[in-house]
Parts: structure tokens; C-alpha cells; sequence
């Protein structure tokens, strides 16, 4: 029997490394669609699209993203490690949306997912809509105690912080039109 050569050796570890963060990314990429589509679901009780999986960096607008919603696209070689999603919210009635990002870590049989500047909450895999009721409600609080709280600040005469922890974007029309 022949002794493997170096390149081999290091041609199997890629490839279970390869394996490996294809999982990772197909798992995350399971649980932010979930969290998109049963966000919305819990915000607006199946009312049309008010949530959307966008960048987590850089420009977006209120519209789907697929791949390109994850801080891993274009990435090329497809790294073994957390990855971060961006989800487009909208919080008005008159079209404006916001984009908090979440980062989603899988720690052996749970997924981690971080709210920036905000809690971790761990979800066990697979997923399981009642966790997801969980998580709904820990988005739901973030935002609306944000805004609540910026709101007293001003009342009582203080405008707090310059960090507001949150992207705005008001929805024109040509934006609300998903054909373009």
C-alpha cells in the first residue's frame, strides 16, 4: 500500500471542509428564510410581503435578494464560519422600511443567531415554528422598544445617542413595484 502524497491529504481536507460549509450554509440559509416569511406572517397575519432578506452591508431596497442576502455571496471559495443576513422590515404605514442584521453561528446541535446591537438567541436544529414564535416576539420587542425609547429621549429633551442601530429607507413607488 502506497503512502498517500501531501496533495491528497490536503485535497480530502478541503473537501470535507467544502462539505462542511456548504451544510453551514445550507442550514442558515434555511433559518433566515423561515424568519423572513414567518416574521411577516407574525407582524401582519399574512398580509402582503413586509419582510424581505437583504444585505446585511452596503445599499439594499425592500426587495428579495436570494443568495445575494448573505454576507457570504461572491465570496467565491464559501468560508466555514457565521454568516450574516440583513432583513428589510417595514415598520410605517407610509412605506418605510429598516434593515436589521442578524448573524447566525451554528454551535453543535443550535443555531446561534445574534441581533446587532441586541440579544443571541439560540434555536435548536431543525428548527421548529415554536422557536420561531420566540424569536418573532425577541425582533418584535428589539424594534419596538427602540423606537419607543428614542421617542422618550426626545420628549423628555434628549435626543440620546447619534447611533441609531438601524438603516431607514422610505419606499418610493418605483420601489414598491418587486418588477422592474
Amino acid at each position: 500500500m502506497t503512502e498517500p502524497k501531501p496533495f491528497d491529504t490536503m485535497a480530502d481536507a478541503a473537501e470535507r471542509y467544502g462539505r462542511f460549509s456548504l451544510d453551514n450554509y445550507a442550514q442558515i440559509r434555511n433559518v433566515a428564510e423561515s424568519v423572513s416569511s414567518g416574521f411577516c406572517r407574525y407582524l401582519s397575519g399574512g398580509a402582503p410581503v413586509c419582510v424581505y432578506l437583504v444585505p446585511p452591508k452596503g445599499e439594499w431596497a425592500p426587495q428579495p435578494y436570494q443568495s445575494g442576502a448573505f454576507s457570504v455571496s461572491g465570496t467565491g471559495f464559501l468560508p466555514l464560519g457565521p454568516i450574516s443576513f440583513g432583513l428589510a422590515v417595514r415598520v410605517s404605514r407610509t412605506g418605510d422600511w429598516l434593515r436589521i442584521v442578524l448573524t447566525c453561528t451554528k454551535k453543535g446541535p443550535e443555531m446561534q443567531i445574534e441581533i446587532e446591537n441586541g440579544t443571541t438567541f439560540a434555536l435548536e436544529l431543525p428548527v421548529r415554528e415554536e422557536q420561531l414564535s420566540r424569536l418573532f416576539s425577541i425582533l418584535f420587542e428589539h424594534l419596538t422598544v427602540w423606537f419607543s425609547q428614542q421617542a422618550d429621549l426626545y420628549e423628555n429633551g434628549d435626543y440620546g445617542d447619534r447611533a441609531i442601530g438601524f438603516e431607514f429607507l422610505h419606499e418610493t413607488e418605483d420601489a414598491a413595484d418587486p418588477v422592474r
